[in-house]
């Protein structure tokens, strides 16, 4: 059983170097990008690897905002719930406080996410605007 055992760990290590061994055949260049008399074409090898030109602080700013606008979302949700609870209460002394625990916070989260959204939108275009860039 040890040597099945050792047989196949051997053959899980040795595998990918096996398999792998093989690549440098495979890696012939056929973009134009290596050591030819074309110099190399970077723009047609983002083209055909599907980059964008998009400049990455530009990305990162949309990331930013699709991303505070998902909890702005949840926090409006939250505070939604919490009214429900104190509308279903009937009076419930402890279902309404802990609605006005729900609301309490959804204020607070969403107080949060909007200071957060200011903040990065203010270090963004100050960024922009400081490397050249017009700030969107």
């Amino acid at each position: 059983m040890k040597k099945i055992v050792a047989l196949a760990m051997a053959l899980l290590v040795l595998t990918p170097a096996l398999v792998f061994s093989t690549l440098p055949v495979l890696a012939a260049d056929v973009t134009g990008w290596g050591d030819d008399a074309s110099g190399g074409n970077h723009d047609a090898v983002g083209a055909a690897v599907g980059l964008g030109s998009t400049d990455p602080r530009a990305i990162a700013a949309s990331v930013i905002n699709v991303i505070l606008g998902f909890l702005g979302i949840i926090a409006v949700v939250i505070i939604l719930l919490g009214g429900f609870k104190w509308m279903t209460g009937g009076g419930n002394e402890d279902k309404v406080g802990e609605a006005k625990k729900l609301i309490t916070a959804g204020v607070i989260g969403l107080v949060i996410i909007l200071a957060s959204w200011g903040i990065a939108t203010f270090v963004i275009n100050g960024l922009l605007t400081a490397t050249g860039t017009p700030a969107t």
